[in-house]
């Protein structure tokens, strides 16, 4: 293949096209016709040998290649919109950026509410996009649908990716005030065991958070009475019953102040959680990412 005969406008339209998975929404996103865009498809076809979206009952999906090409597209497209538009320095108080962040609802009540808070004070033609918490964080990474990833150490796993370190939190739990089993204030490990539950799950996918995998990989069963991929319904859902829910300190504090619920040493030890931030290497050195960062730290910072 030689570039020289390519035109790499095709190669926005590419990443448009993959990115959307249709013809005519990915023409409104760069601006284009239906038509302009079906011409550039088929050059893309032809030039990769390949069809790149094939039809399936109404809607479009992405061949095995298409699939191999996005990463690389979209970190390819990055670097080259960065050269083009490397800034020396960043303003917050004037300059017009927008970022976005993929973190869970803990991470948003107890992270991203004073980090807003900061911002927009700080930074008025600043936009953040905050986005829910993503079963493939790295993915999302790879592929810039976030600029910073807000997850527990524990979960994110051994990779290559920067991170900084934001805060620790340790697991409570939280019953109805006026629970009919509980005296003193005191949870039992048998009234723990006895009790129904109330569990986080992540996803889905129901995916148990990292207290109750402890619990579940030391064999401590338990009766299991509701799910809810929510953290932050727990203190709401347990209120009037006499459900038990394992909860983080530093979120459940902030709810229970306006709840008739209240939060007790669990019976069992429970390994505490680390929260940390992660970003693609590609916005190390973009002085409004570095912006954007060190806001993050100052509030974890706070914090502790």
């Amino acid at each position: 293949m030689n570039l020289r005969n390519i035109d790499l406008n095709l190669l926005v339209i590419l990443d448009a096209l993959l990115t959307e998975r249709n013809v005519s929404r990915a023409g409104e996103r760069i601006g284009l016709s239906q038509s302009a865009m079906s011409a550039a498809l088929a050059r893309l076809r032809d030039i990769f040998g390949d069809p790149l979206l094939v039809r399936a009952g109404r809607d479009l999906v992405l061949t095995r290649n298409a699939e191999e090409l996005i990463v690389p597209l979209k970190d390819s497209l990055n670097k080259i919109e960065q050269t083009l538009l490397r800034r020396p320095s960043f303003n917050p108080a004037s300059d017009a950026r927008t970022f976005s962040i993929s973190a869970s609802d803990y991470a948003g009540l107890v992270l991203l509410t004073p980090l807003v808070q900061m911002i927009a004070n700080e930074a008025p033609n600043v936009t953040i996009h905050l986005l829910p918490r993503a079963r493939d964080a790295t993915r999302v990474l790879q592929t810039n649908q976030a600029d910073i990833v807000i997850e527990p150490t524990e979960l994110f796993g051994s990779n290559e990716y920067p991170s900084c370190a934001l805060l620790s939190d340790r697991w409570l739990c939280a019953v109805d005030a006026e629970h009919p089993d509980i005296a003193d204030d005191v949870l039992t490990e048998e009234q723990f065991l006895q009790l129904p539950h109330l569990v986080y799950g992540i996803g889905t996918h129901r995916q148990l958070n990292l207290a109750d995998q402890h619990l579940a990989n030391a064999g401590i069963a338990r009766r299991i009475q509701v799910t809810v991929e929510s953290f932050l319904l727990n203190p709401f859902l347990i209120q009037g019953t006499r459900l038990v829910s394992l909860v983080l300190e530093r979120a459940a504090k902030k709810i229970a102040a306006t709840l008739q619920i209240k939060l007790l040493a669990p019976p069992h030890a429970l390994p505490d959680i680390h929260e940390a931030m992660y970003w693609h290497p590609r916005h190390t050195t973009d002085p409004g990412h570095k912006w954007l960062r060190e806001k993050l730290s100052s509030v974890a910072k706070e914090m502790s």
